[in-house]
């Protein structure tokens, strides 16, 4: 239970403008750099309908946004545009795991999605204030100012619809993002780069024997083996999404624990056990 009022306000009220983690997590980063009066001027505006209209553009952001003048104001904001070497490296690496690929093929972010891009030395939220580029036609010499900042709340909206629009922000579309992913899945490995390809040889297929061929030659080493508990708690119901049947949330809650326990004893089974 949170004991601090103001602080269980406030998340109350960035809730308006996030029901789903990442976009959450782009306001918990936002509010993370000490902005906390503008921040909140900036909410009040863009609960009031001051943002007239926002409009993504590639990797910048643009809007007007209605202040105490006549004339509304012009706000532009962008983050930094990851290259295409290190779009490549964040794809392989989601690519690799089964889950991020299923989840982001089904149009979610997977919850743990930004181990791909610190896994390449990236960030991508913010990683400080000043990974955020932007700016203001209004005469306030802070930044951010009440309008910026009613821009950074309605963009958490927007990310709560498209998780992609956060990509893009980053230089890749959705398009781009899918589409290499289909390819990486499809091909069953990552990409090599084009010098690591020129290198490698495919060795030589023996011919296939169908007698014999699901049996066991011989026992296997035992220092080659190693049992592991799954990196994630997700199951497949996750990756699959609720099921579109009003009242399913009970059958759902009993299979979840139903895969928990399979994995349980399953893990059990395979170190020995009781």
């Amino acid at each position: 239970m949170n004991s601090d009022p103001a602080k269980a306000s406030q998340e109350a009220a960035a809730k308006v403008f996030a029901s789903q983690w990442w976009a959450q997590r782009w306001i918990d980063v936002l509010e993370s750099f000490g902005w906390t009066q503008r921040l909140a001027r900036g909410r009040n505006y863009a609960r009031g309908g001051n943002v007239l209209a926002m409009e993504f553009q590639g990797s910048k952001v643009k809007a007007k946004v209605q202040g105490t003048a006549p004339t509304p104001y012009d706000v532009t904001l962008f983050l930094d545009r990851f290259s295409d070497e290190q779009w490549q490296e964040v794809i392989e690496t989601l690519a690799g795991r089964a889950i991020f690929a299923a989840k982001l093929l089904a149009g979610e972010m997977p919850q743990n999605i930004e181990e791909a891009f610190i896994a390449s030395g990236l960030s991508l939220f913010p990683f400080n204030k000043w990974d955020i580029h932007s700016q203001c036609s209004c005469p306030d010499s802070a930044n951010p100012c009440k309008h910026i900042a009613a821009v950074y709340y309605l963009m958490g909206e927007r990310f709560d619809q498209d998780p992609f629009v956060l990509f893009a922000l980053r230089g890749r579309s959705r398009t781009q993002i899918l589409q290499r992913l289909r390819e990486l899945r499809g091909s069953g490995t990552t990409a090599p780069s084009e010098s690591a390809a020129t290198e490698l040889t495919a060795p030589p297929v023996p011919p296939l024997k169908a007698q014999g061929f699901w049996q066991l030659a011989g026992d296997l080493d035992p220092s080659l083996v190693a049992i592991l508990p799954p990196p994630s708690q997700e199951t497949v119901l996750d990756v699959l999404g609720p099921p579109p049947i009003e009242g399913a949330e009970p059958v759902v809650h009993y299979f979840k624990g139903t895969y928990a326990q399979v994995r349980n004893w399953a893990m059990a089974a395979a170190l020995g056990a009781e």
